[in-house]
């Protein structure tokens, strides 16, 4: 028998039963209803060492998206160009001060402060590719031995290595390459221990930053450079002002991307917010790999189009750039013993991981050919 029949219809326990019906209905829904932190919002303010209109800015902010997005509201980072607060070279030091809460660059562009961080990604890492190095940074002691190195240089800062660069051109040039003496008293651009090589290889070197390369190309200031990709160096103007590019080079095979923080600001997250950044890290690594073969191929095709010539770089002048690199890191690995701390470490990884990729990986341009030669010829 319910309780109104019990009560006759009266008003008053009605009315308590009601009352007692919508306390646990709403005890019900408050049972099902998500959890909405309140919790007020950590704005961090980056910059990239990159122009705003290069593919590689469009990679930091992709990277900012995912921690934004997956933070639901509780961590925003925001990301400025190259020069918005600092010039790209100081980067390290402004995030290291609290200038700046964070960045998106590579460790080539600390060389001047230890020659050991141009290790990861520039030079031909023994035979590594980018996303080899990266595998010996994450799990073959690469990670804690950056770490070493920013400790000693007292740069307070956490850092995320992530997405595997494909292999760089030797670069663009008013003629095409066909020998290593066409090299010789050319003034170049490069960055990291590249800058040693192409020294050792007779070039005069000047490692300007990458939204400075191309206004230098055409005011004749520079006559050769490279910077990184067919996409960004279609978007930075390269075409525009140089008709040749040599594929190919051991000067930058395996580099990645460097994500900075403050290690302050970094440390005073909670636990769940350091957790999506790593997360975001990885995610945003595969994206940007995936991303740059479509954009890549693209603009490859468009500049061919556009009438730039691409050229192979001669196999004799690649094994010139390995016999100058090897004179080149045996003379730091003396002068820095951090250097030849993170060069032996890469060389025992690569020599396991590297017979592995050799012997595993089948030619796929077989299978290219196979598909494809015919229809090109």
């Amino acid at each position: 028998m319910s309780e109104l029949k019990k009560t006759g219809g009266t008003g008053a326990p009605r009315r308590r039963f009601l009352k007692r019906a919508a306390v646990g209905g709403a005890a019900a829904t408050g049972l099902a209803a998500p959890m909405i932190s309140t919790a007020q919002t950590v704005s961090l303010r980056f910059q990239s060492t990159w122009p705003a209109k290069d593919i590689f800015h469009e990679y930091a902010n992709d990277f900012a998206k995912k921690v934004n997005d997956m933070a639901g509201g509780r961590l925003k980072i925001e990301v400025l160009p190259s020069g918005a607060v600092v010039p790209a070279f100081q980067l390290l030091e402004a995030v290291n001060k609290g200038t700046l809460d964070g960045g998106h660059g590579v460790l080539v562009y600390h060389y001047g402060k230890n020659t050991a961080l141009s290790l990861w990604g520039s030079g031909p890492s023994f035979g590594m590719d980018a996303n080899m190095l990266l595998s010996w940074h994450t799990y073959g002691g690469g990670k804690a031995l950056l770490e070493e190195i920013y400790k000693s240089i007292n740069m307070d800062v956490v850092s995320y290595l992530y997405g595997p660069m494909p292999t760089q051109p030797l670069g663009w040039f008013k003629k095409p390459i066909a020998k290593a003496d066409d090299l010789k008293g050319m003034k170049f651009r490069t960055v990291g221990i590249a800058v040693d090589v192409f020294t050792g290889m007779g070039a005069a070197v000047n490692p300007l930053p990458g939204g400075e390369i191309v206004p230098a190309l055409d005011r004749g200031l520079i006559d050769g450079a490279e910077f990184n990709n067919a996409t960004s160096d279609r978007i930075l103007g390269f075409p525009d002002v140089v008709k040749n590019c040599m594929l190919q080079s051991f000067h930058q095979s395996s580099e990645q991307f460097e994500i900075l923080f403050n290690g302050p600001k970094y440390r005073a997250l909670p636990a769940d917010l350091r957790a999506i950044i790593d997360f975001a890290v990885q995610a945003a690594s595969a994206d940007m790999s995936w991303k740059a073969i479509d954009r890549n191929s693209q603009d490859y095709l468009e500049m061919k189009k556009q009438g730039i010539k691409f050229f192979k770089t001669p196999d004799a002048i690649l094994r010139q750039q390995l016999d100058v690199y090897d004179k080149v890191v045996a003379k730091k690995s003396e002068e820095n013993a951090l250097f030849k701390k993170v060069l032996d470490s890469q060389r025992a990884f690569a020599e396991r991981a590297g017979q592995w990729q050799n012997d595993y990986t089948v030619d796929l341009k077989m299978a290219y050919n196979h598909y494809f030669a015919k229809k090109k010829s």
